[in-house]
Parts: C-alpha cells; sequence; structure tokens
C-alpha cells in the first residue's frame, strides 16, 4: 500500500463524491446466520448483538470494499475508512485514514474506538510479495494495543479448495504469490487472540444481489460466482451479530 498526501490524518471534509455501488438488498441486512447443517443462511431467530457498530474498513476502495463500506453506511454503522488513497473513495465514510497499511501510527489512528475491524486486502504479487500478510499483522498489532477484539478477513478459496482440479492447478501457478501470501495472512490471523473470523470467498462479480448465499466451514462441493453486494452483507452480518468467532469459513454463490 502506497503513500499518500496527508497519509495518516483523518480527513473528515471529502468533496462531494460520485457513485456508490449497488449495495445488497435492504431485506438482506443483519437478518441472516449460517445453518451449520447445511450450509445455508437461514432467517436469525434470536436478535443482533448489536444494530450499529463502529467500524474500520481496510481496503475500503477496492472492488469489494466499495460494497461493503456502501451497505455499511446504508445500515447505519460508523465506518472510518483505512485507504492508499481517500481521492478513490465512492461513498462518504465518517473518517478516512489514507496511508500504507504497515504503517502501524496510522493503523493505531485506523482502529482507535472501532467495535470490529473488516479488512479486505488482496494478496502480494513480484513487486511486494507480503503485502497482505504484513499489512494484517499490523492491523492485528494496533487492534490489540486499542483493545478492540473483533476482527473479520478475507481471503481467497482457492488456497483450500479441492475442486475444479483443472482450474484450481493454473490458479495456483498464476497467482502462486498471491496465494501464498494469503496462506500466510491466515496463519497470522488463526494465531493470534483476537476475536476473529476468516472469510474465504469464491469467484467474485459486480452483479446485483441475490441473497444466494452458502456459508461452510467444510470445503464447498463446487464453486459457485458470489456477488460482492452479497459478500458485502455476508461480513457485514457477521460483524453485527458476532457470531463465527475464531473460524474459517467458506463463502459460496447459488
Amino acid at each position: 500500500m502506497g503513500r499518500g498526501p496527508g497519509a495518516g490524518r483523518l480527513r473528515r471534509d471529502l468533496p462531494a463524491l460520485g457513485a456508490v455501488p449497488r449495495p445488497a438488498h435492504p431485506d438482506h441486512a443483519g437478518r441472516l446466520r449460517p445453518d451449520r447443517r447445511r450450509g445455508r443462511r437461514q432467517p436469525a431467530r434470536q436478535p443482533l448483538r448489536r444494530t450499529s457498530v463502529n467500524l474500520t474498513l481496510i481496503g475500503s476502495t477496492g472492488h469489494t470494499g466499495r460494497y461493503v463500506l456502501a451497505e455499511a453506511l446504508r445500515r447505519g454503522h460508523r465506518v472510518t475508512a483505512f485507504t492508499r488513497n481517500a481521492a478513490a473513495l465512492e461513498a462518504r465514510p465518517h473518517a478516512v485514514v489514507e496511508g500504507d497499511g504497515r504503517d502501524l501510527e496510522k493503523m493505531r489512528t485506523a482502529v482507535a474506538d472501532a467495535d470490529a475491524v473488516i479488512s479486505i486486502i488482496n494478496g502480494g504479487d513480484s513487486r511486494d510479495p507480503h503485502r497482505a500478510a504484513e499489512a494484517t499483522r499490523t492491523v492485528m498489532r494496533a487492534m490489540a494495543e486499542a483493545r478492540v477484539r473483533r476482527l473479520i478477513v478475507t481471503t481467497p478459496y482457492p488456497i483450500v479448495a479441492r475442486r475444479p482440479f483443472l482450474v484450481l492447478w493454473l490458479l495456483r501457478r498464476l497467482l502462486a504469490t498471491q496465494y501464498a501470501d494469503a496462506r500466510d495472512l491466515e496463519r497470522a490471523v488463526s494465531a493470534g487472540d483476537l476475536d476473529w473470523t476468516i472469510v474465504r470467498l469464491t469467484r467474485l462479480t459486480d452483479r446485483p444481489a441475490t441473497g444466494a448465499v452458502v456459508i461452510r466451514r467444510e470445503l464447498l462441493g463446487m464453486p459457485h460466482a458470489l456477488t460482492r453486494a452479497d459478500v458485502a452483507a455476508t461480513l457485514l452480518d457477521i460483524a453485527q451479530e458476532g457470531h463465527l468467532s475464531r473460524v474459517a469459513v467458506n463463502v459460496n454463490g447459488r
């Protein structure tokens, strides 16, 4: 994550911004939980632990992060957006921290007073092979210092998948560096003592939300495409409801 002007400062004076991605359908918000027997999300029987969350969103200007930011604001959460480039924001969060995710001082600013942190960081490449794991370790250190417990991170499902064989073989050759970084990220998170959830995602699309989402702890039978709008609703449900503590789950479309 590169540096930008005003790095590490909270910004609350953003200019008027353009259209935001289409958020998940309102009926999806905060009403769903995983069925452990079938992996399907069903109406929750218990009320949410929180109706409004002080949320820090890391990766808020990425393809998926934009959907999460738009949906979080629609639900009425107070959002601090962490990004390398505040000018790329397409919605108006309550506060912005701009800078490199591996800078501890900036991350301390970003997670201060948060109830939960959602981190969506793409794995590394040949120029920066360890960026996701390194940034995540910085996030975890800042959270521990601030006594913020709840952390939700995303990783690509193919790092653990077994099917389809040929597609996985190709992906793992083409994206070897990114996937190695994602595995390192998962090891760092699962070794920590935060209240974490690892959310592994299948192939993502920008289609409208469907609400047809499968969440499983075991491996998926066959991965299906998943909309980013549904991912946004799922991540925020997990943050609001406080369930799925210290587990990795695999999220699939239907």
